[in-house]
């Protein structure tokens, strides 16, 4: 049987009638050709002719006991505005001037770990930055679910202060739920030039830093370039630093690399001290995740975001709505 290209009544009646047994009654269009005596093809023309007539209405409904928890209107926007492959909006994110400790992150924590685990493959190599979102993140990882082939830190670590960086336990928990082998990188965030010169020649630092230039997946936060970042907290940084960096129009950073508000690398003589993994092996990444909550670091992920060093977002209700409004 053909489809009169004319829409007659009768096309019209058989199509809405398709549609009717497709989309209220659950019915396969194989089930549907054998009811309604055409061809499977026919059957499924007659679908789409029917969606296609305006007959049929598809509402996507969030339950009003759930309009709290579940953002899909905000993630889809954010999806097309900034060219996304996946978005994920959780709860309210912290105030500014809020500790910034893992548990306050709970909440991204939970949706970070949800989306890295249905995006890990096995033999991925993952790598992480350190920092309170992704302690939340490994925290939240539930054994069983997904595997990867190894776990690499992507930047330095080691601080002269009695700061908790908490990587150690970033790749330990992460290492063990996803059954993993996990590679340190045994050396300090920043170091002068002569150093890192010295410590990128050794042959464990240097594989280390390649696995994590090289990484299937990158999980991160960002920091802002302001003294609210857990650099400046964990004295990785001072004021001087601070004040040098925002003069060159830094407004935020991953892995101790900072960048502009379109999210293009600031050259500095602290890009020549960083012993991490550089934005440009970031952006070049498949698969990164950058998880974000928090008014202090709206501006820092807004500028991530316009550098394409993201190609998914976990953020808190707040963060999304202040990115949706920003131009």
């Amino acid at each position: 049987m053909q489809i009169g290209a004319g829409g007659s009544t009768e096309d019209l009646r058989l199509a809405l009638r398709a549609a009717t047994l497709y989309y209220l009654d659950g019915l396969t269009q194989a089930e549907i050709a054998a009811r309604l005596g055409v061809s499977r093809p026919t059957a499924g023309r007659l679908i789409a002719r029917a969606k296609a007539k305006g007959l049929v209405r598809i509402e996507v409904v969030v339950p009003p006991t759930l309009q709290d928890s579940l953002h899909a209107d905000e993630e889809r926007e954010l999806e097309a505005k900034f060219g996304l492959t996946e978005v994920v909006v959780a709860g309210h994110g912290m105030d500014i001037g809020a500790p910034g400790r893992p548990a306050v992150y709970a909440s991204v924590g939970r949706a970070a770990a949800a989306l890295l685990m249905r995006r890990l493959s096995a033999d991925d190599v993952l790598g992480f930055t350190w920092g309170p979102e992704q302690v939340a993140v490994a925290t939240a990882l539930a054994p069983g679910i997904a595997s990867c082939r190894t776990v690499v830190q992507m930047d330095g670590a080691m601080s002269t202060a009695s700061y908790q960086t908490g990587m150690e336990l970033i790749l330990s928990r992460s290492a063990d739920v996803l059954r993993a082998n996990a590679i340190r990188l045994p050396a300090p965030l920043y170091a002068d030039p002569s150093t890192v010169a010295s410590i990128s020649s050794d042959s464990v630092i240097s594989r280390t830093l390649e696995a994590g230039r090289r990484a299937d997946t990158m999980l991160f936060g960002v920091g802002a370039a302001s003294t609210s970042t857990t650099l400046f907290e964990g004295s990785f940084l001072d004021g001087r630093i601070l004040d040098e960096l925002v003069a060159l129009g830094a407004v935020g950073e991953i892995g101790g690399r900072f960048f502009d508000a379109h999210g293009t690398p600031v050259v500095t003589e602290l890009a020549r001290r960083s012993v991490s993994v550089p934005l440009e092996d970031v952006r070049a990444c498949a698969k990164t995740i950058l998880v974000a909550s928090g008014a202090a670091k709206h501006v820092a992920t807004l500028a991530a975001l316009r550098g394409r060093l993201a190609k998914m977002l976990v953020c808190d209700i707040d963060c999304a709505r202040w990115l949706l409004e920003s131009k």
